[in-house]
């Protein structure tokens, strides 16, 4: 596999809608920044499901504040496409996991993949301060890989988690 540079990531942004909207001011050199949509989902003592919560009208003056420990779902405000030629892998940002963030590393993005946002894994590993949660707050990037070959059973045709365009938990 190889990783995509800057105006490879542009053009299959731009041309083959691979990850909608495309803003230019997120890319990177061999990545695409993304940030956090508009919904999160998050534990309630009394209830076994994660419960989903909109947070569009938090900001970074006002932002959900996630406890020490606390664990919640969100997802990015990118909706993605992926070629079956691609393959993709979401990171945390350095500054994000400085500040206290954790990623479980659930974000493998495989060829195929589409009509979905990303759904994130995120934890406050801070002991005694919370974090902030807040729409647009850019939480990770996203570093595409081309294939060898195209698969012949892609996720397009193997994929449960294809057209989910909010937050989704576990099917299993």
């Amino acid at each position: 596999m190889t990783v995509l540079c800057d105006f490879e990531i542009r053009s299959l942004c731009e041309y083959c809608k691979m990850v909608q909207p495309f803003n230019n001011e997120l890319l990177n050199p061999a990545s695409l920044d993304v940030v956090l949509g508009d919904k999160i989902m998050i534990e309630v003592a009394d209830q076994h499901d994660l419960i989903e919560m909109d947070i569009s009208d938090r900001h970074k003056d006002d932002p959900y504040l996630m406890k020490p420990g606390e664990f919640c779902l969100a997802e990015t405000k990118e909706v993605f496409n992926i070629p079956e030629r691609i393959s993709a892998q979401f990171v945390l940002k350095s500054s994000r996991a400085r500040e206290g963030y954790e990623n479980l590393l659930a974000g493998w993005c495989d060829p195929g993949w589409n009509g979905s946002k990303l759904t994130l894994e995120l934890v406050n590993a801070r002991r005694h301060h919370t974090i902030p949660l807040y729409p647009n707050l850019k939480i990770g990037q996203i570093v595409f890989f081309k294939m060898s070959q195209i698969p012949v059973n892609h996720y397009g045709k193997t994929g449960r988690y294809n057209g989910d365009l909010g937050v989704t938990g576990s099917k299993g």
